[in-house]
């Protein structure tokens, strides 16, 4: 049934591939042009959001929701100025035509530094806006609360402008005088703007190298481009999808970079199975019919229609299983409360499916347009140079080879192997005790970045002016909150308590641990104490430290019921596929196995700053908290994709006939080459992306560039032999009740 589902898909591409194309040209030109230009003059990137994730109905949220609500202010820019003191002679008459400027931009309501307070830079007031090294004062321009999102941005663009002209107007007076102007808006557009350079820089690294890589895979650029122009048309349509998307949901700034890896992965995978597996079929019939690889495409060549079909029916039907898999793997994100986590589940699911979409519909359209000449030596064989090394790399039919030699030896000493392997995985997996896990903001921007800089003089040079790591909101009287503040205040670790501020119908208490780290364990700790206490009045909780505690314990709580999920939809899958419940419970154990290695390097990197200077980042102590969720779904699913592409060919073979150690050999061989040119081409996609600059994309493209090597090594070509050679015949048992429902259910070619 499910065979004859691909081959008619099959069929009717092979009759109409110039028109499958056409759609999909039209598809791609409609879903890049969407997504730089937009609806309504509003593009892709002009849709997204950035901040800290957050759990609805939490502690942290609602405390943030109750001080969004009774806030009246509205937007503000801040010019923090150094190189210039408030009170020096003239910086007074030189800021008066400057004051005046700012208060006459249209929507302008307040403007405020030391100098327009009674008595200057002397008023107790004034402090706050005074840096601490006596060396710069603060500019802290306001517009009114409640503008529409036109008025608002010109207003925040005339005031940044005159903003940035101040250390001009002051030349004369203080000719060292620097300014860096910040905001909220513009570190929202400092990350948006940085993921939009990421996209493009990961992008341009990536794809060149793959196509080199898928070159040497199948010996000419032919049979190379076609995966790539798959993984093109992908990258379109996923982001049209998540333009589509960004009207429904929220999305996240690194939504965009982190699913367009993973489709542009997945569709290079997918299509480089299909074109290999059609090149095989195609010179197996060449063979037979005599034509050999020389002759030209005729319309309707029967040899190249029977070998789509062929492909389809196999690769096709492998394909789609192995989407299926990653798609519940990733769709397991869906479980969990935080909006930022279904956001990445919704959108790799629609990711993937375009992915599987282009394999199975635009990459078989070429395959029969082009037909016989995929399988002629390519030019550059004829390379003199290179001929000797596409006999090695290219995708021969050879029964023997490197990875049924190495299937031979771990077969030979599985114990050994089973063992050492397993050493090397506990080992790499040893960091990931001491994680730490981070909810940060302004920290994901690079090195360098203007407002990085900006969030970093403010917390040097004017802590007054900054916002506590630990903010209390409290429904009760001024009077009763400013009583119990002096309970707050006698916490440990807690070094300073502000004066209770009323908040519309609540009161708002600042608290400021005994630490410069907002996220650290001090602060943790303190917002731990703060919500032991009971003070006889509703009190809500929030900040950095707090919003990790909300996220973290989220996670925990639906971490179980995402597991159980996943794994048993996984289970039913792979014993659809192959008839044994031990190989669905092997491949769930392995895979276990790896993710805990990849995501011990992950903590070793980043958190403990290893690779640091050869990644260009700095640590923030921990790793993000929605990084390693990611990293867990996404990683999984590639696993599973990988021991698909793998069982796929074992089962094949065992079905033949083969003995369990043969079908282990032979499939290995069979499906080695392509798992390892796989791997590779999805380790260079995620590697392309560890060189953009914002921190968040870096660790979830190392983290699955790690796993991914790990995978396709240590696990696919040692482990997963190792094991299956012990289990023997056992790797194929079920019990009978199951038997009879796999003869009625299997999933077959």
């Amino acid at each position: 049934m499910l065979t004859c589902v691909f081959e008619s898909l099959g069929r009717r591409i092979a009759r109409h591939p110039r028109r499958t194309i056409g759609v999909w040209f039209v598809l791609t030109v409609l879903g890049f042009v969407l997504a730089v230009f937009g609806v309504n003059g509003q593009n892709l990137f002009d849709r997204l959001t950035t901040g800290a994730p957050n759990v609805p109905g939490s502690d942290s949220q609602v405390a943030s929701r109750l001080l969004s609500d009774a806030s009246l202010k509205g937007s503000q820019l801040t010019l923090v100025l150094d190189g210039v003191r408030a009170d020096a002679n003239g910086v007074a008459a030189a800021m008066t035509p400057v004051h005046k400027d700012l208060a006459a931009i249209p929507d302008v309501t307040t403007v405020i530094d030391p100098l327009v307070l009674p008595d200057g830079p002397a008023n107790p007031a004034a402090t706050p806006l005074l840096a601490a090294d006596g060396k710069g004062f603060l500019v802290i321009v306001e517009l009114k609360p409640d503008l529409g999102n036109e008025a608002k941005t010109t207003a925040l663009n005339a005031v940044e402008q005159r903003l940035n002209r101040v250390p001009k107007d002051l030349a004369d007076v203080a000719p060292g005088a620097t300014g860096i102007v910040g905001g909220t808006s513009l570190i929202v557009d400092a990350i948006i703007g940085q993921v939009e350079k990421d996209l493009t820089t990961g992008e341009a690294i990536a794809l060149p190298i793959a196509l080199f890589v898928m070159v040497f895979v199948f010996g000419g650029f032919l049979a190379a481009s076609m995966p790539m122009i798959g993984a093109i048309a992908s990258i379109a349509g996923g982001l049209g999808a998540l333009l589509g998307f960004s009207y429904l949901i929220d999305l996240d700034s690194s939504v965009v970079n982190i699913v367009t890896i993973l489709g542009l992965g997945l569709s290079i995978d997918y299509g480089l199975l299909i074109v290999s597996r059609f090149r095989e079929e195609l010179h197996r019939l060449a063979d037979d019919d005599g034509g050999g690889a020389g002759r030209r495409r005729r319309r309707g060549d029967a040899a190249v229609t029977t070998a789509l079909l062929r492909t389809m029916s196999t690769a096709g039907r492998t394909v789609t299983f192995s989407a299926l898999t990653v798609a519940i793997s990733i769709s397991g994100l869906l479980v969990f409360q935080p909006q930022i986590l279904r956001a990445f589940g919704v959108a790799g699911v629609a990711v993937i499916l375009i992915a599987v979409a282009t394999a199975l519909t635009l990459v078989p359209a070429m395959l029969t347009i082009f037909g016989r000449r995929l399988i002629r030596p390519g030019v550059i064989s004829r390379i003199p140079g290179l001929r000797s090394i596409l006999a090695r790399t290219a995708d021969v039919q050879s029964e023997e080879g490197i990875f049924s030699r190495l299937a031979g030896r771990v077969q030979r000493r599985p114990w050994w192997v089973l063992g050492g392997t397993l050493a090397v995985l506990g080992f790499l997996a040893i960091p990931l005790f001491h994680v730490e896990l981070r909810n940060s903001t302004t920290e994901l921007l690079p090195t360098g970045s203007i407002q990085r800089d900006y969030v970093q003089s403010l917390a040097h040079n004017y802590p007054a002016a900054t916002s506590p790591a630990v903010i209390v909101v409290a429904q009760t009287s001024l009077a009763k909150a400013t009583t119990w503040s002096g309970e707050l205040a006698a916490l440990d670790k807690v070094a300073a308590v502000d004066p209770p501020i009323p908040v519309g119908s609540d009161v708002m208490i600042g608290i400021r641990p005994a630490t410069t780290d907002p996220g650290g364990a001090v602060a943790r700790d303190v917002v731990r104490r703060v919500r032991y206490l009971d003070p006889g009045f509703p009190t809500w909780v929030t900040g950095q430290a707090a919003g990790q505690i909300d996220f973290t314990a989220a996670l925990v709580a639906r971490a179980p019921w995402a597991a159980g999920i996943v794994a048993l939809a996984t289970f039913v899958l792979l014993f659809l596929m192959t008839g044994s419940v031990v190989i669905p419970v092997k491949a769930l154990v392995t895979n276990v196995l790896s993710l805990a290695a990849s995501l011990g390097v992950l903590v070793w990197a980043f958190q403990d700053a290893h690779l640091s200077g050869l990644l260009a980042f700095v640590s923030t102590g921990g790793i993000e908290t929605y990084v390693v969720a990611l990293v867990i779904a996404f990683a999984f699913g590639l696993a599973m994709d990988y021991e698909v592409f793998l069982l796929s060919r074992i089962k094949e073979l065992h079905d033949a006939g083969y003995s369990n150690d043969d079908a282990v050999r032979l499939g290995l061989q069979r499906s080695g080459r392509i798992i390892t040119s796989a791997a590779t081409i999805i380790v260079v996609v995620f590697t392309g992306f560890v060189f953009g600059k914002l921190l968040v994309i870096k660790e979830v493209g190392f983290s699955l560039a790690v796993a991914v090597l790990i995978d396709a090594t240590i696990v696919r070509l040692l482990l997963v032999p190792a094991t299956m050679t012990l289990l023997g015949r056992w790797n194929w048992w079920a019990p009978r009740f199951l038997r009879r429902i796999y003869e009625r259910l299997a999933i077959t070619h």
